[in-house]
């Protein structure tokens, strides 16, 4: 197993790690949880920069990366949910096309084909995962007894009618759509082969 593909197995374990901190009752478990979310949703970036600058782009690197990303964002999005953070709708919307763009590379991998990546998923990726982190700092400051001035700016920029929250969700929402929207109209022609 080469280094980038180590990278995105080990994001799999923190996505392990961020769940099971979310059960944490005690004040260290919120920050377990974003610590968790924060070194995956890098090692997001890492493995495929990693991969094309070694030349170590695989098969399982292909199948691996994007797991480990739909796994992650998954389970963030499920839990904030939970929270009270995010509408279920927007939830189930976002898990939703992630199953429609599996299917549809599946679909393409059995005609021979590939559908490749467009540029709005990198752009949807940045807006989740901007929303998932300010939403687990927002949880983490409020289960603390953090003071101080780089708390309070924290609290300030992550609280829920804050001006990054709503928008990130937003944006997130609307580039999940829109990407899905583009994987299906590339695979158009295969969806309506006979």
């Amino acid at each position: 197993m080469n280094l980038p593909n180590a990278i995105s197995l080990s994001r799999l374990v923190l996505t392990a790690v961020f769940i099971a901190a979310t059960l944490v009752e005690a004040t260290f478990g919120p920050w377990l949880a974003l610590a968790a979310f924060v070194v995956a949703a890098i090692s997001d970036f890492v493995d495929g920069w990693l991969a094309r600058k070694l030349g170590m782009v695989t098969a399982m690197g292909k199948l691996l990366d994007p797991l480990a990303d739909k796994v992650l964002v998954c389970a963030a999005f499920v839990y904030l949910s939970e929270q009270g953070l995010c509408p279920v709708w927007v939830t189930v919307l976002i898990i939703a096309r992630e199953f429609l763009v599996t299917g549809l590379r599946q679909i393409a991998v059995e005609a021979g084909q590939v559908i490749a990546a467009d540029g709005w998923g990198k752009w949807k990726t940045a807006m989740q995962l901007t929303f998932c982190i300010t939403c687990l700092v927002w949880l983490a400051l409020s289960r603390s007894e953090s003071q101080g001035a780089v708390a309070d700016f924290f609290r300030m920029l992550s609280h829920p009618y804050g001006w990054i929250r709503e928008p990130s969700m937003w944006l997130a929402l609307g580039l999940t759509l829109l990407s899905g929207w583009n994987y299906l109209r590339a695979s158009a022609s295969l969806l309506r082969a006979k």
